[in-house]
């Protein structure tokens, strides 16, 4: 029997290779175990490329299911977030853009980014997710986001990237801490208190950043804890489990017993950079890409 590929055989596929396990695959699609091998059988058979490693014990990806595993998640998502488009502008409006950022870009990137297109696009939707730069990266990879927001040097092939807002960085210590701005000299000050910082895997650059502004001071900071949100961070500050130092914009908002030193002398500066996918299909970002290019 001549069989064609068909949308079920990529959904079965999806299912087997997110799960790794034929009865759950087929538990969440609804259908009878058997009837799943069948069908991912068949689709072996059509692409004539074995997707599944299968033995008593476990279900592995073969490399080309691997493979497979990430075209088909750009597919499938592709078609979903065609389905909410068509459906926006069968109503009328522009469509959605699907916006990715860290904390820091809500504090004045974000608000004035989302006023413009009010302004000027009022008949766009847009969405937002705080993520970190990682996770952006793959969600505009994959499709998933149309724009983010980060703090990174470069991107992989097909992204582009362009600085939108440059900050100076900012010494956090607890509100009766004894040094105060008047007393500030240098960062070597503190060399001998912890330190908060944002997580490695959250912002490496943000991370890598951070150690060179207190090597230019002679000293490693001995980092006691790690957060991926700003309000914990300034919590432990606050707590007196350590100090931090993070993007000046990122002192308002917090109501936190708290002091900000901002550091005006040294040469690093905390830029944040508008990434965005090369070839996106998305017209809703077309049509004011000239707007966000000029932030």
């Amino acid at each position: 029997m001549n069989y064609q590929i068909e949308l079920r055989h990529f959904i079965y596929f999806l299912a087997v290779a997110e799960e790794l396990h034929y009865r759950k695959a087929a538990e969440k699609l609804f259908i009878s175990q058997p009837g799943l091998s069948t069908q991912i059988k068949q689709m072996e058979g059509i692409l004539q490329t074995q997707l599944f490693i299968r033995d008593k014990k476990k279900v592995r990806l073969t490399p080309a299911g691997a493979f497979l595993k990430g075209e088909v998640e750009f597919i499938l998502n592709h078609l979903e977030q065609t389905k909410k488009q068509l459906k926006l502008i069968g109503e009328g409006h522009l469509g959605e853009i699907r916006i990715g950022f860290l904390g820091s870009a809500m504090q004045n990137v974000i608000p004035n980014l989302l006023l413009d297109l009010k302004e000027k696009f009022s008949f766009i939707h847009t969405s937002l997710e705080e993520l970190s730069n990682r996770a952006q990266i793959s969600a505009i990879l994959r499709d998933k986001l149309d724009l983010g927001f980060v703090r990174l040097s470069r991107v992989p092939k097909g992204l582009k990237l362009k600085p939108v807002f440059e900050d100076t960085f900012s010494l956090v210590l607890p509100a009766d801490h004894i040094l105060n701005e008047k007393d500030f000299k240098s960062i070597n000050q503190v060399a001998t208190d912890d330190f908060i910082l944002f997580s490695q895997d959250y912002s490496p650059q943000y991370y890598d950043t951070v150690l060179s502004i207190c090597e230019d001071a002679g000293f490693s900071p001995n980092v006691s804890h790690k957060s991926v949100h700003a309000q914990t961070i300034f919590k432990l500050v606050e707590n007196k489990l350590g100090i931090a130092i993070v993007p000046t914009a990122l002192q308002y908002g917090f109501q936190m017993k708290v002091k900000f030193i901002e550091l005006k002398k040294i040469k690093q500066r905390a830029i944040l950079s508008m990434v965005w996918k090369e070839d996106n299909r998305n017209p809703a970002l077309r049509n004011c890409m000239e707007l966000l290019l000029k932030l």
